[in-house]
C-alpha cells in the first residue's frame, strides 16, 4: 500500500554500545546506553565485524542480551557496529494522524455520538440527557367535594424508550378553596399509584382567616417507572371538607414530563 507524503517509519531500532574485543573470546554482552539489549533472534541483528556483514545463526548467535561469534575474535578484530531492527509486532511509536478508528479494538458504535470510555468500549455521553418532553394545558375549570384523591383532568401520556430512565414531571395547577377555611391536598398519580410520599399529598393549599384564596401550586417529582410501555401521569386533588377548584377563572395549568436517560 502507498502513502500519501512521508511512510512512517516502523520498529525500535538500536544501535549497541561500542564494544571492545578481547583476545580469544567470543561472547559478548550488547548494551544501549549502558542498559543490557536483548533482541527478538539474531535474524533481528545486523552485525559488523572488520568491515564484513556477518550471517545470523552462523556466525554469530544470541542468548539474551549476549552475542557469541562462531570463533574466538583476536587482538586486532574490530566489532564495527551491532544494530537491533525491532521486535516481532513492535512498530514503535505511530505518526501523528494515522491510527483510524477502524484500527482500534474498542467494541461499540464508533461515530461523532460516541467517546471511548477506559473499559475499551464506545459509549455515548453518560446520564442525564433529556430523551422526549411531552406537555398538556389545561384551562377548563374543575371541581370537587370529595375527601378522597380525584383526577383533575389535568394529565399527559408518555412511553419510555428504556426501563432505565427516569421521568421528570412538572406540574403548576392553579387552585381555589372556593369554600373557606378548608384544606386542599394536592399530588401527582403514575397511572393509579400515588407518587406521593405520605398520604396526604405533595402539596397543601390552605387558608384559615375565613377569606377564599387562589393560587399556583408547584408540584415536582422524579419517578422511576421501570417500564418501555405508556404511562399516565395526572394531577390528583381532594378537599378536607367543602369545594376545591382548579383553574379558577379558567386560568390555565400546565404539567409537563421530561424523560431522563440513565
Amino acid at each position: 500500500m502507498s502513502y500519501i507524503g512521508t511512510e512512517p517509519t516502523i520498529g525500535n531500532f538500536q544501535v549497541c554500545d561500542a564494544i571492545s574485543v578481547v583476545n580469544g573470546q567470543a561472547s559478548y554482552t550488547m548494551q544501549v546506553s549502558g542498559v543490557n539489549a536483548t533482541p527478538q533472534s539474531a535474524n533481528h541483528m545486523l552485525v559488523s565485524l572488520n568491515g564484513i556483514l556477518q550471517a545470523p545463526n552462523s556466525s554469530f548467535t544470541v542468548s539474551g542480551s549476549t552475542i557469541t561469534f562462531a570463533s574466538n575474535l583476536v587482538t586486532g578484530d574490530v566489532i564495527d557496529f551491532i544494530q537491533i531492527l525491532g521486535d516481532v509486532l513492535d512498530l514503535g511509536v505511530p505518526s501523528d494522524n494515522t491510527v483510524s478508528l477502524a484500527k482500534l479494538t474498542a467494541t461499540g458504535t464508533k461515530d461523532a455520538t460516541t467517546f471511548l470510555r477506559g473499559d475499551n468500549t464506545f459509549a455515548e455521553a453518560g446520564g442525564g440527557k433529556i430523551l422526549q418532553v411531552v406537555e398538556d394545558l389545561q384551562d377548563t375549570e374543575f371541581q370537587t367535594t370529595s375527601t378522597s384523591f380525584v383526577t383533575t383532568g389535568l394529565s399527559l401520556n408518555i412511553t419510555p424508550s428504556s426501563t432505565s430512565s427516569k421521568i421528570l414531571i412538572i406540574a403548576s395547577p392553579t387552585l381555589d378553596n372556593k369554600t373557606s377555611t378548608q384544606y386542599i391536598y394536592t399530588t401527582i398519580y403514575r397511572d393509579s399509584t400515588n407518587l406521593a410520599v405520605g398520604t396526604e399529598g405533595m402539596q397543601i393549599f390552605h387558608i384559615s382567616d375565613g377569606s377564599r384564596m387562589y393560587g399556583g401550586v408547584p408540584l415536582m417529582k422524579l419517578d422511576s417507572p421501570n417500564t418501555t410501555s405508556q404511562v399516565t401521569y395526572a394531577v390528583y386533588l381532594r378537599t378536607s371538607g367543602g369545594t376545591a377548584r382548579l383553574g379558577q377563572n379558567n386560568m390555565r395549568n400546565s404539567i409537563v414530563a421530561m424523560e431522563v436517560s440513565a
